[in-house]
């Protein structure tokens, strides 16, 4: 189901929207031109989770290169339960929760799949992407662990591979820093691949480049302007369809003020540019940490046919 890049005309989001009765499922909203979002299903959750927690935290969608399907993961947690974050970290849900769609309107039942070792407390914000040397997705996420040298537990990065979200190899630590590190986005570009994480102890993001994905084949990327803005999380990048630039968006969770969009066009120099006010749209829902996929032209006229106003023709 791989897409050439010319064939995209628009972009879903998947995303949920805070602590309160219903926020901590799974939301859509749709964009043409990546930076102005229209909430789909009247600002209503297109997904919910029963299993486990009984909410969703973080989806993240991933377009399948060999099979008609996408899948989307997301963490197994619900705060607005009252259980509170230290239990959420400590004692939290070893699952990630998955759904399979052909056509992004008809979703599967979801299933849980536990991935975090059994020393973890928790796991957060799982992603994805497609190694095509090895054929196979390499899903990662953060887990807190206390390993026999820390006094502590640490978060960390763990990771396993899949080639259906159902079966999954051994899972291994994929990060650590010496600071606390929640949550991660890949890209890849060129040959090479884009990793930004976020730093829970400084809170900001912090860019690096791999030329594959191990886990040994990254190094810092200096990015000032990421490095300076303080109290966000959940990046995500994803390439613009109309031109030669990406858009990296963050959640202001610090702020309460969801995403904010920031600019590059060139990936290995690690400058971006904040997106001033009044150049971006969220919509009316506020959009917490979730996933961007392009879409082309008739997955989106399906998606605003099934979810939207169906006003309008994406062309």
């Amino acid at each position: 189901m791989s897409v050439p890049n010319s064939d995209y005309a628009g972009y879903l989001l998947a995303h949920f929207i805070g602590e309160q009765p219903d926020g901590e499922q799974v939301y859509f909203a749709y964009s043409e031109d990546g930076l102005r979002w229209e909430d789909l299903n009247g600002g209503l959750p297109v997904l919910r989770s029963e299993l486990g927690e009984k909410g969703v935290r973080d989806p993240f969608l991933v377009r399948s290169p060999k099979e008609d399907k996408f899948y989307l993961i997301a963490t197994d947690l619900r705060i607005a339960s009252g259980k509170g974050w230290s239990a959420a970290v400590n004692e939290g849900s070893r699952d990630i929760i998955v759904w399979e769609s052909a056509d992004l309107m008809n979703w599967s039942s979801p299933w849980s799949v536990a991935v975090g070792v059994p020393e973890a407390g928790c796991v957060w914000a799982p992603e994805a992407v497609y190694d095509d040397a090895a054929d196979e997705f390499l899903v990662f996420w953060a887990s807190a662990t206390q390993e026999p040298q820390e006094h502590e537990r640490k978060q960390k990065i763990y990771s396993a591979r899949t080639k259906d979200f159902r079966s999954f190899a051994a899972t291994e630590k994929y990060i650590e820093r010496d600071n606390h590190i929640i949550d991660t986005t890949i890209i890849a570009h060129d040959g090479a691949y884009y990793r930004y994480s976020k730093d829970e102890t400084t809170k900001n993001i912090r860019a690096e480049k791999g030329t594959s994905l191990a886990s040994d084949s990254f190094v810092p990327l200096h990015a000032p302007v990421l490095e300076a803005l303080m109290g966000v999380e959940g990046p995500q990048i994803y390439k613009l369809n109309d031109r030669e630039a990406w858009c990296l968006i963050v959640d202001r969770f610090m702020e309460g003020k969801g995403y904010l969009p920031l600019l590059t066009t060139d990936l290995e120099s690690g400058e971006f540019t904040v997106v001033p006010e009044g150049e971006f749209d969220l919509g009316q829902t506020k959009k917490r940490h979730g996933g961007v996929i392009p879409v082309t032209a008739d997955e989106g006229n399906r998606l605003l046919a099934a979810f939207g106003s169906g006003r309008r023709t994406v062309r």
